[in-house]
């Protein structure tokens, strides 16, 4: 049986349209794609992601564990800073794409995917030995987050400044009376920030979000919507861009490994792709006639199959379909026009860089 936030009648209530998704009931769309994609680039959309995992590493040596277990450097990290890592298994190919939040001196809190939460955990597991603790807190938690040009008026009118706050930065701080990590991270290329919070604690919070953002016609946005948006500035999804068959280098995330940090489990196995240098890399394909490309399409030059998609839709930025796509070794500096294969009919498209919306 699927898990279910806080937050889960509300969404009925309010029409939402529900789908399973990492093992979680949540809201797809309530007034369609569309219109929910055009309030976060235009205004503001608040989404419930409580099904995001919250797992904490606390105590002496927690510092070192994270060092060795992530791909990024912790120890660049200061209280109340957050940065994008990976945990990788030992041949180099991802476990989940996080992100990890310095709280205090040898206290730390990872934000992980829904679906990789239970993976994730036993992962962290295995690998803790030492003083400090492992503590998962994913199902007491919630998450809120809101997104749009208007979400710092709607903060402010609430009175938090986001302006106070660096990208991958965060504030344990009070909206409205009610204790919450506040963070600036963010999914949809737009401004905005999360809300980490007690789940008892979510609908409250809600609502005075939706009561505060009234006037810039904030509105709730379901995960459509939120795969359009980030699919548009070329954010990784995990299990379409990032998996356990596609490593980071072919997924264009070179800034996230720390060479020089010392060693990091999947290490090794990197550097050995580095080296070699013959891997797939990852591109952007938009139509240049009607069609909308989706997972698992096959890109050919001529007739020869150069590659195959990872997500695909239509942008309703661009108003035509784009896609992510991994190039084999052999096509990996192809540019220009290419064809793609939907559903046996092959469409003109061309390979562009990502991402394909720039805000």
């Amino acid at each position: 049986m699927s898990k279910r936030t806080p937050l889960y009648d509300w969404h009925l209530k309010h029409g939402a349209k529900v789908v399973e998704f990492g093992g979680w009931d949540m809201p797809v769309s309530y007034e369609g794609v569309l219109a929910e994609h055009q309030a976060v680039r235009e205004r503001a959309g608040l989404f419930d992601i409580s099904h995001m995992g919250e797992i904490f590493v606390q105590g002496p040596g927690a510092e070192k564990f994270l060092q060795g277990l992530t791909t990024n450097d912790v120890r660049r990290l200061k209280d109340g800073q957050a940065q994008y890592s990976l945990l990788l298994t030992p041949q180099g190919f991802p476990i989940d794409d996080i992100i990890v939040y310095r709280l205090l001196e040898e206290n730390y809190m990872l934000c992980v995917n829904a679906g990789n939460a239970t993976k994730d955990l036993a992962w962290i597991k295995s690998h803790a030995q030492g003083p400090y603790k492992v503590i998962d807190r994913s199902d007491q938690m919630g998450m809120i987050a809101l997104q749009g040009p208007k979400s710092a008026a709607i903060l402010s009118r609430l009175g938090f400044e986001l302006s106070s706050l660096d990208r991958f930065a965060f504030s344990q701080t009070k909206i409205s009376g009610i204790p919450v990590m506040l963070s600036r991270t963010g999914y949809t290329g737009e401004e905005g920030c999360e809300f980490f919070l007690e789940g008892s604690d979510l609908l409250p919070l809600w609502e005075k979000l939706l009561e505060a953002g009234a006037a810039e016609e904030i509105r709730p946005i379901g995960l459509g919507a939120r795969d359009t948006l980030r699919l548009e500035v070329a954010y990784p999804l995990y299990g379409h861009e990032l998996s356990e068959t596609i490593q980071p280098l072919e997924a264009g995330l070179h800034w996230v490994i720390k060479w020089d940090k010392g060693d990091f489990i999947g290490r090794e196995a990197l550097l050995q792709w580095k080296e070699a240098g013959k891997y797939r890399r990852l591109k952007g394909l938009e139509m240049t006639e009607p069609g909308i490309p989706r997972e698992g399409f096959s890109v050919f030059r001529g007739t020869e199959q150069v590659g195959r998609t990872l997500s695909g839709t239509f942008s309703p930025t661009l108003q035509k379909g784009i896609a992510t796509l991994l190039l084999e070794p052999a096509a990996r500096d192809l540019e220009g026009e290419i064809l793609i294969d939907i559903r046996g009919k092959m469409k003109k498209a061309k390979l562009v860089q990502l991402p394909f919306v720039r805000r």
